[in-house]
């Protein structure tokens, strides 16, 4: 079962939206939000992907059900949306994970491929949170995780991700404020470097770099997929009742290093939140987790 630390049952009775909810983050965080009572609602554009995610809580026990649907399309968010609602009656959270880039300097990139990911990373999580909102929220108040990144003093090399989340955090910010008088509150979680299954997207180029991250960040090792997905779930809980229009940074302190000043060793490791009980290590980083471990 999934080792979560919020108490059983937090989410009973509720119906969570998670986006991008065949992989990396968005696996996790259903699992965590069906292992505490939650029904979720899988929505990503692989059948396939969705699909074994639905099966993995089924069989832990937990409620999932998958919608195919690409955030980018307005009509078809609208439809999935209305589905979601007419089949379960309420929407109370949504978490919106979806995203995907590639990497490219920005002199070559194109108006065809910026487009794309600023859709994928920031209209449709626009689309998904109005449709939310507009078609349940407002009748009963809900919460809205949007889910962006380490995009702090620009994004080298993924300039177009990095202006559509830069793009979401100020939407998060401005959702919080028009959408409070619902009952509903917008934050979104920055994570950093996780070790997750999308590290295995890119390019094999970009191995060697990959596996070089924890070294700029202060404390010294990727984030578990749990850890981001805990900060998630804090957000949506009655916990953060009273947290609207922030951004949850969960990057190990990456943003805080400046140039010129030494990155200190870590004396004492702070050991990651391993909750994931199906959690894999990408296989970028399958090696370099051997050599640690005869280190």
């Amino acid at each position: 079962m999934y080792r979560s630390v919020f108490r059983p049952g937090l989410f009973q009775g509720q119906v969570a939206v998670v986006t991008g909810g065949g992989s990396g983050i968005g696996r996790c965080t259903a699992h965590e939000l069906a292992s505490l009572g939650a029904a979720v609602a899988l929505v990503g554009r692989n059948a396939e992907k969705l699909a074994a995610v639905r099966t993995e809580i089924v069989e832990a026990g937990g409620t999932a059900h998958a919608y195919v649907c690409n955030i980018r399309d307005e009509a078809a968010v609208q439809a999935t949306v209305a589905q979601i609602y007419g089949e379960h009656g309420r929407i109370d959270a949504l978490v919106n994970n979806a995203g995907g880039q590639f990497p490219a300097p920005l002199k070559d990139i194109s108006a065809k491929g910026w487009e794309a990911v600023v859709q994928t990373n920031l209209t449709g999580g626009f689309l998904m949170a109005r449709e939310c909102l507009n078609q349940a929220m407002q009748q009963r108040g809900g919460a809205i995780v949007n889910i962006v990144a380490d995009m702090w003093g620009g994004m080298p090399n993924m300039g177009h991700s990095g202006a559509a989340r830069a793009g979401m955090v100020n939407l998060t910010e401005t959702a919080a404020f028009e959408w409070a008088q619902y009952g509903v509150r917008v934050n979104a979680v920055a994570p950093g470097y996780v070790a997750s299954s999308g590290m295995d997207a890119y390019p094999p180029w970009m191995a060697e770099t990959i596996r070089s991250m924890p070294s700029t960040v202060p404390l010294g090792r990727f984030a578990a997929e749990a850890e981001v997905s805990s900060a998630i779930v804090y957000l949506l809980s009655e916990a953060a009742a009273f947290i609207t229009g922030t951004t949850l940074r969960v990057d190990g302190g990456r943003p805080n290093v400046r140039p010129g000043s030494p990155m200190p060793a870590p004396r004492h490791g702070a050991a990651p939140f391993n909750g994931f009980h199906l959690a894999v290590t990408p296989k970028v980083l399958q090696g370099e987790e051997d050599r640690h471990a005869g280190a």
